[in-house]
């Protein structure tokens, strides 16, 4: 793609996704823990865990708050920069961990190529058009070497444990969200079939084939909490 990624301008549904979430900065992290028991920090750090110690420049794309780049930081990995396409989320920081910010798509990276000795990325591949273009502009910015590693929520492979997931995303989750707001009682309707619907358009296998085309191997993969979030990563080749 040359020095700095291009990409069409989103779709519609990637529009409304970014939409839906622009005003939730101020209580992102609160209502993450509650909606996730408290999980997704667990998830965080094992996240950061993939990429190894000593690695002096990290992007840390779909940045939202920071709670990413401040747990790379606090590892002692690291310098961080933060890049997110939501300018009030990146206003509502809840740290300041990442020496800097940036304004940005993950589909058109506003960097040069091999620029990062390690990249992470959360709770992104669902919003965009297309995930593989997307994990090859991933890809093109870290270094041979380096480590992509993604963060997404999940779908339990376990019969039982997915019945119950399914009837907490679509009942539970909107009800605790609209105890906070009507704007966290949307965002609880929309999670579960957004997650569920990614999950039967990209199963396992067909991300893990997505990451080598973008030259990231070998895909290494974790299910945590029953499966409900997932974690992958790969070396940049």
């Amino acid at each position: 793609m040359g020095e700095t990624g291009r990409a069409h301008e989103p779709s519609e549904r990637t529009r409304h996704a970014g939409i839906l979430f622009s005003d939730l900065g101020p209580r992102y992290d609160r209502m993450g823990a509650i909606l996730s028991f408290g999980q997704d920090a667990r998830w965080r750090r094992f996240l950061v865990s993939r990429i190894g110690p000593d690695r002096p420049l990290v992007l840390d794309v779909a940045t939202g708050t920071g709670l990413v780049a401040r747990e790379i930081v606090d590892a002692g990995i690291g310098r961080v920069i933060g890049v997110d396409r939501s300018e009030p989320m990146l206003r509502s920081r809840s740290d300041r961990a990442a020496f800097a910010n940036v304004l940005g798509r993950a589909e058109a990276l506003p960097f040069p190529d091999a620029t990062f000795d390690a990249l992470t990325v959360t709770y992104l591949l669902r919003y965009v058009d297309d995930p593989g273009a997307t994990l090859r502009e991933l890809a093109r910015v870290v270094r041979p070497g380096g480590v992509v590693a993604s963060l997404e929520f999940g779908v339990p492979p376990s019969r039982v444990w997915h019945a119950a997931w399914r009837g907490y995303t679509r009942w539970v989750m909107p009800l605790i969200g609209a105890l906070d707001s009507r704007q966290w009682r949307d965002v609880g309707r929309f999670l579960g079939p957004s997650i569920e619907n990614f999950w039967h358009r990209y199963p396992m296998a067909e991300q893990q084939r997505l990451w080598a085309a973008a030259g990231l191997a070998p895909v290494r993969m974790r299910r945590m909490s029953l499966g409900g979030g997932v974690v992958l990563w790969a070396v940049r080749t």
